[in-house]
């Protein structure tokens, strides 16, 4: 498959110092880089460009390891489900010190280069769209790129929004080093509000030109209609949500049936866990793909047990595990549950057992070990130093088809998914629950929440039972949860914990894992704690703008509260 946009165009410094000089002796052409005036000459190249913002510049140390990172974390060694009550990172890589409320400007961990890459890639996107009409190529095709670079921008305004709160809006300019650059305007943080309905306007205007299909010269990986509407669907949720509070749920019913009334997608029936193994199916709507020359961070070896030759990496919190229902969908806390607190992993949900390797699951051919004394994955095992420290190792993503030990080059092409069908069904589920209850069908939609639901839970491979809420209250929490489960490890969860205003009730709770003893055959099982130190402070309901960016404004940007 053809990934223009894997394949990096390297333009220096953003295009951000292209200023004219005078020709001397000492001027070269230089040869690691395309000029401004090749790139306007040639439409191919220009749109080379253009799908290259779909990646941006590593600014950080073991970011974008493979290739560039694209939007969000992703796959990284930390994900960033290691900064929630999902996961811990087992060699630390800058996130426990997230995890423990020490977040700071100066000291920002594996957060803190949001900002700088958001904002060079809008600058990016605005120096192609203010050049665009320049470009030799049809005005059908211009519209398309047009709207694919507002795509690209909205979500890097997306990622400044639900990181920051209200932030910078650049409109179309393109600035320069060169520019006055003590123009108060260019730093005024704006509301999130107007954020919102900025990029939601944006949104509006590139769904219109973008094509329904990846085909033809489309490639697989590029923004369809359906990706800017489910980046719609998304924002109006978390504005009509506590935190940011400046939306209406009948707003994010509306756009989550935007996307539903396509009618382009489907929930993926041939397994959650072979899901994220391949995105050539109807629940993509918009994934990051990989190819063997632009492969992303190796995540068997990375995550793996230590008694296979593996990191350990991101651990599942045994957090996580608890919020696991029985397979006959209730809580392990439901007395009638039949959960037994020493045989703790039978008849769970089947996405627990896709999602998270415990002891005695069967992974490359062998159980899990991760009991003592001498257990192969504890540590008493191989490689003690890499041994979980909650227990759990993440199963989710990856893939036993690729090699574990010795994998460089031949392992870490799994998609990553920015947007899948299922997030858009429990999209609607929350809005149409607090529109109007469980069982209402919202003006305009096709469903009600409780539909929407069961459909996720109900899909070929899941089969669980349909929810038995039947308040406004009790729904909310069941659509919660599902999120909680279906969604795990796929960036949801920090923002989620946020949005709903309760991250200082889970974020405050010890990262818990799980200590298993075998004597005489028989195992038994104690929580302990994996990471202690846990903890939220209240200013963490937004991430703190780097004080190297402050600085750089000349201290003219406001800095978020609590910092």
């Amino acid at each position: 498959m053809k990934n223009k946009f894997l394949n990096h165009i390297l333009i220096a410094a953003g295009l951000m110092s292209l200023v004219s000089c005078k020709k001397d002796l000492l001027d070269v052409t230089p040869t690691d880089r395309v000029s401004e005036a090749a790139l306007l000459a040639d439409s191919s190249i220009f749109e080379s460009f253009v799908t290259n913002r779909y990646i941006g510049i590593r600014l950080q140390d073991k970011e974008g390891d493979g290739t560039n990172p694209g939007f969000g974390r992703g796959f990284e060694y930390a994900m960033w489900s290691s900064l929630t009550d999902e996961s811990i990172y087992n060699n630390d890589d800058n996130t426990w010190l997230i995890q423990r409320g020490l977040l700071a400007p100066e000291n920002t961990g594996i957060a803190g280069t949001i900002w700088g890459r958001s904002y060079r890639s809008i600058r990016e996107c605005n120096w192609a769209l203010s050049n665009l009409e320049q470009v030799q190529m049809s005005d059908a095709h211009k519209a398309q790129l047009k709207a694919e670079l507002q795509f690209i921008r909205a979500f890097r305004y997306q990622d400044l929004i639900r990181n920051y709160g209200g932030v910078v809006l650049m409109g179309d300019n393109v600035y320069n080093l060169s520019d006055n650059l003590q123009d108060e305007a260019l730093f005024k943080r704006s509301s999130i509000k107007e954020c919102i309905d900025y990029v939601l306007a944006q949104l509006d205007e590139a769904a219109a030109n973008l094509p329904v299909n990846n085909d033809g010269s489309w490639l697989l990986g590029r923004a369809t209609k359906g990706a800017a509407l489910a980046l719609k669907s998304r924002l109006t949720l978390y504005a009509a949500s506590p935190l940011y509070n400046v939306g209406t749920w009948q707003d994010a019913v509306a756009a989550a049936q935007a996307v539903i009334g396509l009618g382009k997608y489907g929930l993926y029936t041939g397994g959650y866990g072979n899901l994220f193994l391949d995105a050539n199916n109807n629940e993509t709507i918009f994934a990051r793909l990989y190819t063997k020359n632009a492969g992303h961070t190796h995540l068997e070896i990375a995550n793996g047990p230590n008694g296979y030759g593996g990191w350990g990496g991101n651990l599942p919190l045994q957090n996580l595990v608890d919020d696991y229902e029985m397979d006959n969908g209730k809580p392990i806390t439901d007395p009638t549950s039949n959960y037994d607190p020493q045989d703790p992993y039978v008849n769970r949900d089947p996405r627990f057992y896709a999602t998270i390797l415990y002891n005695g699951a069967i992974y490359r051919g062998r159980a899990l070990e991760t009991f003592t004394p001498g257990g192969k994955d504890s540590k008493d095992g191989n490689d003690n130093w890499n041994t979980s420290k909650t227990g759990y190792n993440l199963r989710k993503f990856m893939n036993e088809a690729y090699p574990l030990q010795n994998p460089w080059g031949n392992a870490g092409f799994q998609p990553w998914y920015y947007f899948r069908y299922a997030e858009i069904l429990l999209n609607f589920a929350e809005a149409a629950n607090e529109a109007g209850g469980p069982d209402a069908v919202p003006a305009g939609a096709t469903l009600s929440a409780r539909a929407a639901i069961n459909m996720v839970r109900s899909r070929a491979g899941v089969n669980m039972p349909a929810v038995s809420a039947v308040s406004q209250s009790e729904m909310r929490t069941a659509i919660r949860n599902e999120r909680r489960i279906e969604l795990a490890f796929e960036e949801h969860r920090f923002y989620d914990v946020r949005r709903w205003k309760i991250a200082e009730e889970t974020e405050s709770k010890p990262a818990l894992g799980i200590s298993i003893t075998m004597s005489g055959g028989t195992l038994t099982y104690a929580n302990k704690v994996a990471l202690d130190g846990r903890a939220f402070n209240p200013r963490m309901y937004w991430l703190p703008i780097p004080r190297a960016e402050i600085q750089a404004s000349g201290n003219k940007i406001e800095q978020n509260t609590g910092y």
